[in-house]
């Protein structure tokens, strides 16, 4: 099973890259997020699962391994394969998914495609209590409501920002904005747009 890859992008598109290791080419699919930070003929590493089908073999990549291994649990689940489990975390990041199962919120699930009401229930069931939240940052962070976080990316993103630019506001935006019309102004604020 192949579980790492170290080596130089040879191409990439939307759903893939490929990696040349040693003058052989792996096919990796990799989240947009991560696609959009690196260049062609750059080097890379990845943390990989191999998925093994009736017809063929596909290589899912992660930057980190936090990544890998959620996605591992969510592929386990019983409705989801590893495209939906990619699409997961192409919607969100990791800590974000986890927030939303902590908290029960499927909004942040179903707007996967093939996901729907029972199978986002269905991954908040099975993955709330394995779900690790003992240390102090991730207590922190799973406080947070994810549902207006959620629509105060769709509202940016609709206003021109990439998905990526959405989060990253997001992050910036000052705990005393907390509807969704003063985090969007906030984050319109920080970045100059209006």
């Amino acid at each position: 099973m192949i579980t790492y890859l170290k080596g130089k992008v040879k191409y990439k598109n939307k759903s893939y890259i490929v990696i040349d290791v040693h003058d052989v080419g792996y096919r990796v699919f990799v989240v947009p997020q991560f696609q959009e930070k690196i260049k062609e003929d750059e080097a890379v590493e990845l943390y990989t699962f191999q998925h093994v089908g009736e017809d063929k073999t596909e290589l899912y990549g992660f930057e980190q391994i936090d990544e890998l291994e959620f996605f591992e649990q969510l592929i386990h689940i019983s409705g989801i394969g590893p495209k939906s489990a990619l699409g997961i975390l192409t919607q969100a990041k990791v800590d974000e998914v986890k927030r939303a199962v902590i908290h029960g919120d499927s909004s942040l699930l179903t707007k996967v495609s093939g996901i729907g009401k029972k199978t986002a229930e269905r991954i908040i069931l099975e993955l709330k209590n394995k779900i690790d939240v003992s240390d102090k940052e991730s207590k922190e962070f799973l406080k947070g409501g994810i549902k207006d976080d959620v629509e105060t990316i769709d509202a940016l993103v609709s206003l021109g920002y990439s998905l990526s630019e959405a989060r990253e506001a997001l992050k910036l935006i000052p705990e005393e904005a907390t509807t969704i019309e003063q985090k969007v102004k906030a984050a319109l604020k920080l970045s100059g747009k209006k």
